[in-house]
């Protein structure tokens, strides 16, 4: 009779975990985490802002870097509020199902942003193996039809978790170990069999991020083939600078994503305080990093930065 009472039972919020054992020290994190936030928003806003201005920024590989800036944008805006709800205001509750909306839009993001880094290494496959058809294969109603596709796969995988989430009862513990809100973290809490979440989640990840990183090993393998083969050092050189921005953002996407994985599965014995900082860091170091990396790599960026800082600059001294 118990069982069946709880059986659909469910909290009615859940307690996020900042960072264990700083709490003392939140107040002096929360402005370097508004910062972080700030130099997110800006950064991927004046990126999309840029490519939208500039014609010469027309072309397939500032779409996708469009795309880019507008995936971080969201996980940005994902993780803010109750980020900055703990470290600002140590306001640590979530309502349960506010707290499935956030689960699946962070999750909804992270497969979109994945999917265009796929849609990036197979946009420098072209420019590198078929330079002066760049222009006709990778036309504007291509990029809009990849954009459409890596959209609706994201939104269809991600679709079923937050249903999966809520037949599960919750009657025990409900205090989380991030400070969102994420499948693996919410479903632990569950008091019945999640072998369904489990399985539907290795599958979406395998479906999402692991095709998509085996894509990308195969794209810059063959852009290696591609590159061996010009036969000027010169000439490979310059091919393979045109890849760098992308493999800084690929390694900014994965590197930290590969460390939660391999932290959640076989570092149970590691503390808390190591699983909230790489969580942290997979969610909040592409949005930061892919705006900077770009400006350094992209003139028409830059030559943005200055005009808005500049004038501000001469206003202030006049």
């Amino acid at each position: 009779m118990t069982d069946n009472n709880h059986s659909h039972f469910q909290h009615l919020y859940f307690v996020l975990t900042g960072i264990p054992g700083l709490e003392l020290k939140y107040y002096w994190m929360a402005f370097p985490l508004g910062a972080i936030y700030v130099i997110a928003l800006f950064g991927n806003g004046v990126i999309i802002s840029t490519i939208k201005s500039e014609l010469s920024l027309h072309m397939p590989m500032y779409y996708f870097l469009c795309m880019l800036a507008l995936a971080d944008t969201g996980l940005a805006i994902c993780t803010m509020p109750s980020m900055l709800g703990i470290f600002w205001f140590n306001y640590k509750s979530i309502a349960f199902d506010a707290c499935l909306v956030q689960m699946y839009f962070i999750h909804t993001f992270s497969a979109i942003e994945s999917g265009v880094l796929v849609a990036m290494a197979f946009d420098r496959v072209v420019a590198i193996w078929k330079p002066l058809r760049y222009g006709t294969i990778l036309t504007n109603s291509v990029v809009c039809r990849t954009g459409a596709v890596i959209l609706t796969r994201a939104i269809c995988v991600v679709f079923p978790v937050p249903f999966l989430i809520k037949r599960l009862p919750f009657y025990r513990s409900n205090i989380l170990s991030h400070s969102f809100c994420l499948h693996q973290d919410v479903m632990s809490l569950a008091c019945a069999s999640t072998r369904v979440n489990s399985l539907y989640g290795l599958i979406a990840v395998i479906f999402t991020k692991g095709s998509d990183s085996l894509s990308i090993l195969l794209s810059y393998a063959f852009i290696l083939q591609t590159v061996m083969a010009i036969a000027s050092g010169d000439g490979q050189l310059k091919a393979l600078n045109t890849c760098v921005s992308h493999i800084c953002a690929v390694l900014i996407f994965y590197v930290p994503l590969i460390g939660v994985s391999v932290i959640h599965r076989f570092g149970k014995h590691l503390s808390p305080l190591t699983h909230a900082l790489m969580a942290n860091a997979y969610l909040l170091i592409p949005p930061v990093l892919n705006p900077i990396v770009y400006t350094m790599k992209t003139k028409e960026i830059r030559r943005k930065l200055i005009q808005i800082f500049v004038p501000a600059k001469v206003t202030a001294e006049g």
